[in-house]
Parts: structure tokens; C-alpha cells; sequence
């Protein structure tokens, strides 16, 4: 469903070109959870941005469902579900306003939207908040509205940014159970995390992101195999060391 193939983006800073993403490569099937590890700065969130069509890459495409972003870049993000724990809340409206309006911009019929918002909501456990405004919302209750606004036009990929971030124990349990239902969904899911622990849980497959380049892929038994490694962390410290075992 979602194919990256070979996406290179560099940016220069002051007299240093930084290699952000290099010749990138990886693809996630229905139903699949894509983890795509590494500290920060390993080049997760401008992958995210290129597969958006946010950012322009100096080579390489990613393509969702046979069509290329650089090629349709409004047919692709109406494929697209994002979810960033920075993402916001618009407080003057109430949550099914903001739900209704963002199905509105992905171009969902009103009576589409609205029916997908009730059931959405009781999925995630928010339908008592729907006539609420969504400034007055508690960080947990803004999360759940901010996973219902993913999917409001029921998009076949999904793309999460750090979505456990500053959450709480319940908070990261409300992210597992939504990732597990995206599953069920049939949904292609690629999380980008530098929490390797939480990767572990949540993940069919892993990318191991370090300086950009995939260090790593494949299902953890692959990833044991390749490196002798029993856990994603002893596999970064190794890459960070410099003596990860090809």
C-alpha cells in the first residue's frame, strides 16, 4: 500500500551539508505496523514529511496505492492519515465542528462525515465530548480527538510521528489500543518513535534508522539474526558505537 523507494533529502547549514534522509527504502502491506526507529534527528520526521508531500526530495519517490507524490501530491494525502503528538486542537470549535470540518477539507460528503464521526467517537470513547468546545478538553481527551480527526476520511495509510510523547500510561495505552484497531482496519501503518521499548510491542516490522540510512529492516527475529542483538536498544547502542554486526 505504501512504497518509499530510494528518497534522498539533504539540506545545507552554514558550510556543512547535513544528509538527513539517505536513499531511503521500505514498503508497508494492509495491516502491517512499520516501525521507523532511530534517536532524534536519524531523519524519521523528514521522511514523513516527504511521504506527505510536504517536502520535495532531491531523489527517490514514495508512492501510496500506485500513485507517486511528486505526481499527485492532493490524490496521495487524501490516502493519508497523520497523527503527531504536537498536533493541535482548534479550542473556539466544538469537537464535532472540527471533526465535520476537517472531513470537509478531505472532501468527505457531510452525511459520510457525520455518520464516520459517531462511530469514530464511540470507538475511541469521546461521544460525550462531541458538543464540547475543544479548548476546555484534558490533554488525554485532545489526544483521543486528534486520533478520531485521523481517520475521519478513512484514509488506507496511516503515518504516526512520536505518538506517545508526553503521554502518561494511560495516554500510551489509548495510542496501543488505536494502533491495534488500525490493524483490524486493514490499515497500512508506519510509526516513526525513538521509543524502542513501546517499537517492540506495537511493530510486525522495523526500520532502523541511523544518519538518514536504513541500517537494519526486517521482522525482530530478522533483526536478532542480523546483528546477535535481543532488543532494539542493544541494536542502536550498537549502531551508535560504530560496531553493529552487518
Amino acid at each position: 500500500m505504501l512504497t518509499v523507494e530510494s528518497l534522498t533529502k539533504s539540506f545545507e547549514l552554514e558550510d556543512e551539508v547535513v544528509h538527513a534522509v539517505d536513499h531511503l527504502s521500505f514498503c508497508v502491506k494492509q495491516s502491517e505496523v512499520f516501525g521507523l526507529l532511530g534517536p532524534n534527528g536519524a531523519g524519521k520526521t523528514t521522511t514523513l514529511r516527504m511521504i506527505l508531500g510536504l517536502l520535495k526530495p532531491d531523489a527517490g519517490f514514495a508512492e501510496v496505492l500506485g500513485t507517486r507524490t511528486s505526481e499527485d501530491p492532493e490524490a496521495v494525502k487524501l490516502r493519508l492519515g497523520f497523527v503527531s503528538a504536537s498536533d493541535g486542537v482548534y479550542p473556539w470549535l466544538t469537537v464535532r465542528e472540527m471533526l465535520l470540518y476537517f472531513g470537509d477539507l478531505y472532501g468527505v460528503l457531510p452525511d459520510v462525515a457525520a455518520a464516520r464521526c459517531e462511530t469514530l467517537a464511540a470507538l475511541m470513547g469521546i461521544s460525550h465530548l462531541l458538543d464540547r468546545r475543544a479548548g476546555g478538553l484534558s490533554t488525554g481527551q485532545r489526544q483521543r480527538v486528534t486520533l478520531v480527526r485521523g481517520l475521519i476520511h478513512d484514509p488506507p495509510v496511516m503515518l504516526l510521528d512520536e505518538p506517545t510523547r508526553g503521554l502518561d500510561v494511560v495516554g500510551v495505552q489509548t495510542i496501543f489500543e488505536y494502533i491495534a484497531r488500525l490493524r483490524e482496519l486493514g490499515k497500512a501503518v508506519v510509526i516513526c518513535t525513538h521509543r524502542l521499548d513501546e517499537a517492540e510491542r506495537l511493530c510486525d516490522r522495523f526500520g532502523l534508522l541511523h544518519h538518514g540510512a536504513l541500517a537494519h529492516e526486517g521482522s525482530l527475529a530478522d533483526l536478532q539474526t542480523a546483528t546477535s542483538r535481543s532488543h532494539l536498544v542493544e541494536m542502536f547502542v550498537d549502531l551508535m558505537q560504530g560496531v553493529a554486526h552487518d
